[in-house]
């Protein structure tokens, strides 16, 4: 059991007391506000955090009584800062009108003998300060683990309001493969954009944000030579260079569409999408491609050599002719466009052989002359 829990008085509270954590990262992520409505908090914990599987648990076995909310004082008011989807199942149990509104039935299968215990939860009462240890490890790199949008803002309020040290983060969450540091400085470099007004998430196509592309992008080299992104050691709140802000606009728009404009993200799936793109980045060409409008996978194409994408082109018809000719004597029963487009075929094969055949003898002449220029024939 962990130490907040194991060495805290455990009291109870009733629940008309209780307020849900309008700071609490997972909320923020999908909109909630300070002024937002307990209904709607409600409904968005029900609709996006599985609210009806806690309360599905609470109608069969009842609440359990080991394992408190956590709360705190704040403007005279006991916030729940663990706990808000517990809280929630209880009050869309209970209370029919918020029932209606988030649509459950689940209420009316409550015994009588169970929801006279739902009057009072139990709680742990702690600041937090006190508090960050346990929410770290349970939600960033432990059994409950938030999205990654709401672990990186909930890195940055613990490192920004209690001065806590990012290194002593990592280590008090059993962090070893650097997590801390890159949530934190994803989150550096989308709040760089807000600020410059390049990208604003409020035009993501999408309303679950798919942080870890972002996150996860910024290991890659490709990503971080076209922004000239600095150290995750550095701990900046402005990562990329000013002259670079407007490329990291096309970025975000890349990874997370713009609704404003009409643009939808190139990246789908972070594998192969996210590698696809860095390799995008790296070519200028291909890069220019994709702002024209291309698919990620044209441009992914165009990233590679000239050379290296003629060979593959060549070899793939050659595969493709070799294809057809296995077929041809069961396939073909005289149709005169068949004909016709196999002529194209061996027309265009010539004009590639003209001048594939016409530019190797130029060099190969080419070649001999310089040699005998510098005396080696």
């Amino acid at each position: 059991m962990p130490p907040i829990i194991q060495s805290a008085k455990i009291e109870q509270l009733s629940v008309g007391e209780l307020n849900f954590d309008r700071q609490n990262p997972r909320l923020v992520g999908y909109g909630i506000r300070p002024s937002t409505p307990d209904e709607e908090v409600i409904k968005t914990l029900w609709q996006e955090m599985a609210v009806d599987e806690v309360a599905m648990s609470i109608v069969a076995s009842g609440y359990w009584q080991q394992e408190p909310l956590i709360v705190t004082k704040e403007a005279g008011k006991w916030v729940v800062i663990e706990g808000n989807r517990r809280l929630a199942a209880v009050r869309a149990l209970t209370e029919p009108k918020l029932a209606q509104f988030v649509g459950t039935l689940l209420g009316n299968e409550l015994k009588p003998e169970v929801k006279a215990t739902l009057k009072e939860l139990p709680v742990i009462k702690s600041t937090r300060k006190d508090s960050w240890r346990y929410m770290g490890f349970r939600h960033v790199n432990g059994p409950a683990r938030w999205s990654s949008y709401a672990k990186a803002e909930y890195i940055r309020f613990v490192h920004e309001k209690f001065k806590i040290p990012l290194e002593e983060i990592a280590s008090q969450i059993g962090d070893r493969h650097r997590t801390v540091r890159r949530l934190y400085r994803a989150l550096m470099v989308l709040g760089q954009a807000s600020r410059a007004k390049v990208y604003s998430l409020d035009d993501r196509t999408k309303k679950n944000l798919p942080f870890s592309h972002l996150y996860t992008a910024l290991d890659y080299e490709g990503f971080q030579e076209f922004l000239k992104l600095k150290s995750e050691e550095d701990e900046t709140d402005a990562p990329i260079p000013k002259e670079k802000l407007p490329q990291l606009g096309q970025v975000l728009v890349w990874l997370f569409g713009n609704k404003k404009d009409g643009k939808p993200a190139v990246v789908e799936k972070q594998n192969p999408d996210v590698r696809r793109l860095d390799k995008v980045l790296r070519s200028e060409e291909a890069s220019r491609a994709l702002e024209r409008g291309s698919s990620l996978y044209d441009a992914f194409v165009l990233a590679d050599p000239a050379k290296d994408r003629l060979r593959a082109h060549l070899l793939d018809a050659k595969s493709k002719l070799q294809a057809a000719l296995g077929v041809v004597s069961e396939g073909f029963d005289g149709e005169e466009d068949i004909v016709k487009t196999a002529g194209t075929v061996a027309d265009l094969a010539d004009k590639v052989y003209g001048e594939l055949e016409s530019k190797f003898h130029a060099e190969l002449t080419g070649s001999k002359k310089e040699r005998m220029t510098d005396g080696s024939v």
